[in-house]
């Protein structure tokens, strides 16, 4: 697939297919439960199938954001790997400060819970893979 555009797409919804399936492992294991979807759905005070939609286009905007802007600043690195773990870095980022901003704009944002170290390792532990999939995808000859 040679357009770009529809790469970031494609790159956007299995990456997050992969990040969700991950923080489902993950709660199973003893990690702080991570529910996106949900979280969406009962700050904005829409149905959770309305969630689901908003976390697969913020999936998608993230790998549009990879493709068009951070790819073009990580060409002295050829690792996809490499790039990859950057880039969900970078997401991670992205999404904690989103996540702050929600919670003090939305009185309906439920309060975290669980242990607070866990889920930011969680949160990061998930975008790095969002971003390992995606850059793999995108930049994939």
């Amino acid at each position: 697939m040679d357009n770009k555009f529809l790469k970031s797409v494609l790159a956007g919804i299995v990456a997050t297919i992969a990040m969700t399936i991950l923080m489902m492992i993950a709660a199973k294991l003893g990690m702080p439960k991570m529910d996106p979807p949900q979280l969406l759905a009962t700050t904005m005070g829409v149905s959770v199938v309305i969630g689901w939609i908003m976390h697969f286009m913020i999936g998608i905007i993230f790998a549009l954001i990879y493709a068009y802007i951070i790819s073009g600043m990580l060409t002295k690195i050829s690792s996809i790997l490499l790039k990859g773990v950057i880039f969900g870095i970078i997401a991670a980022v992205i999404a904690k400060v989103s996540m702050t901003l929600m919670s003090k704009m939305f009185d309906s944002m439920p309060e975290p819970s669980g242990d607070m170290l866990l889920s930011l390792l969680g949160l990061v532990m998930g975008h790095i893979l969002f971003g390992i999939v995606a850059v793999w995808i995108i930049d994939r000859k």
